[in-house]
């Protein structure tokens, strides 16, 4: 009903400028007000008749005015993180509700304790999937608290879920629906709906944080007024970056100049390993052992090329770049904007209504589901393009669908100690044939073909607080990093090296061969002899009949490997997840039976208490 000057105590300006207004607000932000407004003559704060607010189940609230239970200002966010995405969004989130005067509980899932959980009213969850749909090592023990008998009702409890994942993979943010529907089934109230981010996050993430803002204050307003700093009703809270914080993040990426770019292979291996030396000098950009470095790739020129002939566009064809409004000739956009070498599902399935193909609307036909995951492994745009015949589709129309270029992590292999205005990286150069044409990674072969010293790459810093050196400089450490999985640990022993720390230290490395695929080998005989380094064992594949693999040697010296972890040392694993890693936790615990005589059951609780002691961490992809 629109607000007369005859049927209300407003005059005719006012009632203008209400009628204006009351349409543009959502329905927290009506609510918002109607506390707001009641808070400011001390009365019950109630939902205002016909704004049609939906209950978790979808029933609409009656009618008549209802009280409204207000929303303490006590908030717990929780993140479970694997590469630290998930706690950075986590403390932003947490800022925003300080600032606003909410006392925020801010824990990792690995530190949080389960026993305290029925008694978070406000509930925020932050979390990343794994694997093939797995929480984060460091959300484990709480994800199966949670889905065990000994949760508990949570009726009181409100909450929401912002999820993390890659809609490449078939499990797209799996752990946080998991969370989400467990949550609900707890008797928990979803305060906010979940929100499911790709791999470009940051515009998701920031909505959600609105939507959870903008709720929390709407609620704590009706019984202590509106926050005190000033924002405007329903803003969106900002995530810029703070005065605090470093000029250069993820989403402004400091332009670094490449200072050596060295092939670490002999002549004769089957690999190609680049050692890259990279300049941080006036980014302010600070970085410890662990952590990544992000690097924001190009698309390979020819791929490009080749993709704009096959779908019949042109070179300079102006196109508009996502929701910025800015523009650029097609195959600028193509080499520096868009991912062109991973098919998603949902990416097909917008392709195929925009394009209408019969045969591509049978590939994504519910019963084609594994002939679509076949068809989705191992290719990319111009085979999408090249096999469905789609030529005509405009470049508009198809740039419009695709995601941002995501960037691409690599563990860090320096100290910032031993070289404060570098970063260093260890980056293999990935190339394979599948299909009918020859592959390649977009980011390891630009490095390793297309960068000389000189160059610069858009670059930030990923940190990591799930993968970092024990705090007492004391501790062995355990280091197992076959391949490119070293790189860490050549941070690690480097950190050692220039801190004075006396923690006995203990490398596992393997390769293919000795004779040219030792990385690094000078520098780990040189740690050896100065006593940086304890001891080392190494397993090169090729160079025996049998294959030997790290996970052997950890076995070989499983009574000493046992002796470590009793006295103490931590274990940090490095490398493959798929594989390698599953290994290695094998090795382990079939070490904790045979030396320690332990049930399989035993083994696995002792693995779970080293992760919870910050004893057992791993940096796997």
């Amino acid at each position: 009903m629109e607000l007369q000057v005859t049927n209300s105590p407003f005059n005719q300006e006012q009632a203008e400028l209400l009628n204006r207004l009351l349409p543009t607000l959502s329905e927290l932000q009506r609510l918002w007000l109607s506390g707001y407004l009641t808070a400011l003559h001390g009365g019950a704060a109630t939902v205002p008749v016909g704004t049609g607010i939906q209950q978790a189940g979808g029933a609409a609230v009656s009618a008549q005015p209802v009280p409204v239970k207000a929303i303490t200002k006590e908030v717990t966010v929780l993140f479970g993180s694997q590469t630290g995405n998930s706690n950075g969004l986590a403390k932003k989130l947490a800022k925003l509700l300080q600032e606003r005067g909410f006392s925020v509980q801010l824990t990792s899932m690995g530190d949080f304790k389960p026993n305290t959980l029925k008694k978070i009213e406000n509930l925020f969850i932050v979390v990343s999937t794994h694997g093939d749909g797995e929480p984060p090592d460091s959300a484990i023990p709480f994800y199966e608290f949670l889905h065990s008998k000994r949760a508990p009702q949570l009726e009181g409890t409100r909450y929401s879920v912002l999820a993390l994942g890659d809609t490449s993979y078939e499990f797209f943010c799996q752990t946080g629906k998991d969370f989400d529907k467990r949550l609900a089934e707890l008797g928990a109230k979803a305060i906010v709906p979940r929100v499911d981010c790709d791999v470009d996050f940051e515009e998701p993430a920031s909505a959600w944080m609105s939507q959870v803002v903008t709720a929390l204050t709407d609620s704590a307003a009706q019984e202590v007024g509106p926050p005190q700093t000033g924002a405007a009703i329903g803003s969106a809270p900002s995530l810029a970056v703070s005065d605090a914080e470093p000029a250069y993040s993820r989403s402004r990426p400091f332009q670094a100049e490449v200072l050596e770019n060295l092939n670490l292979n002999g002549r004769g291996s089957e690999r190609e390993t680049r050692h890259l030396e990279i300049s941080l000098e006036g980014s302010n950009l600070r970085y410890e052992p662990g952590d990544s470095l992000g690097v924001y790739p190009q698309n390979h020129p020819q791929l490009v090329d080749e993709l704009i002939e096959a779908a019949g566009w042109k070179a300079d064809e102006i196109v508009t770049l996502g929701k910025t409004g800015e523009t650029a000739p097609l195959r600028e956009a193509l080499l520096r904007q868009y991912e062109i070498t991973v098919l998603t599902k949902p990416l097909v399935t917008q392709i195929a209504e925009l394009s209408g193909n019969t045969g591509l609307k049978e590939l994504i036909e519910p019963e084609q589901a594994e002939k679509l995951k076949a068809y989705l492994q191992d290719r990319d745009l111009l085979d999408l393009i090249r096999d469905f015949g789609l030529k005509g589709i405009s470049a508009a129309e198809l740039t419009g669908l695709l995601r941002k270029i995501p960037p691409r992590l690599y563990s860090i292999a320096s100290s910032q100690k031993a070289v404060p205005d570098e970063v260093h990286i260890t980056v293999r150069a990935v190339r394979y044939e599948a299909n009918g044409r020859n592959r390649y990674g977009v980011c390891s072969v630009q490095l390793a073909e297309r960068l000389a010293p000189g160059d610069s790459l858009p670059v930030f810093i990923q940190h990591n607080p799930n993968f970092k050196l024990p705090e007492n400089p004391e501790t062995p450490i355990i280091m197992i990093g076959p391949g490119t999985g070293v790189a860490p640990f050549r941070a690690f022993l480097s950190e050692r090296e220039e801190t004075g720390a006396t923690g006995k230290t203990w490398l596992f490395y393997g390769d293919q061969r000795f004779s040219t695929d030792f990385l690094y080998q000078v520098e780990w005989q040189r740690w050896l002899k100065e006593g940086v380094l304890t001891r080392m064992d190494v397993a090169f594949s090729r160079d025996s009949e049998q294959k030997v693999y790290v996970q052997h040697r950890m076995l070989e010296k499983s009574r000493e490997l046992y002796a470590w972890l009793q006295d103490g040392a931590a274990v940090y694993i490095c490398g493959d997840e798929k594989k390698m890693a599953h290994d290695v936790h094998a090795a382990l615990t079939a070490i904790l039976e045979r030396e320690g005589g332990l049930s399989p059951e035993e083994a696995s609780e002792y693995l779970t208490r080293m992760q919870q002691q910050k004893r057992y961490q791993r940096d796997v992809y």
